[in-house]
């Protein structure tokens, strides 16, 4: 993962470097991060190729954090990228219903294989491309929803055990006199 420093003196962000090395996107906030874990949910199942940048740049306006944003997108990476394909195609076709009889109509009106071979690869892509948008969509809120409970739950036990030490502490200081 590149530093600021190195992005800083990249030429291609030299135009928008003041705004996307701007010390706000670089934060781990309570906002920022459960912003940078949708947006890289959201740009990995969006589209397969450079869903870092488009993560990086999605998290300029919605102020989210950047180095996580672009971090999160490799959920999907060439390793893990056959599953979600099978789980894109799967869910597309849940969500558009299409079975054996419909894609049975649509070759059957074709009268050569070429046509036939290409009818049935739209089906398919159309589909998986219907699943990946539904993932995206759907991986993107409840990412945002478990980074946020989970820095809820670490900033309470943070505060709890700061609490106890203090009161430790306090006992020691007590009983002292």
């Amino acid at each position: 993962m590149p530093r600021r420093e190195e992005m800083a003196r990249n030429k291609y962000l030299r135009p928008i470097a003041p705004r996307f090395l701007s010390p706000e996107l670089w934060r781990f906030t309570r906002r920022s991060v459960p912003r940078g874990v949708a947006l890289g949910l959201f740009s990995a199942f969006i589209i397969p190729l450079g869903q870092i940048f488009l993560a990086a740049f999605l998290a300029l306006p919605a102020r989210a954090n950047v180095p996580l944003a672009a971090l999160v997108t490799f959920v999907t990476n060439p390793f893990t990228i056959a599953f979600w394909a099978v789980i894109a195609n799967r869910v597309g076709a849940f969500m558009l219903q299409i079975d054996a009889a419909t894609a049975g109509m649509a070759s059957g009106k074709a009268q050569s294989s070429w046509w036939v071979s290409l009818v049935d690869l739209f089906q398919v892509a159309g589909v998986t491309v219907v699943g990946f948008l539904v993932l995206s969509i759907v991986t993107s809120a409840v990412g945002y929803l478990v980074s946020s409970a989970i820095w809820r739950v670490m900033v309470a036990r943070k505060r709890a055990k700061r609490l106890r030490r203090m009161e430790q502490r306090l006992d020691r200081r007590l009983a002292a006199k």
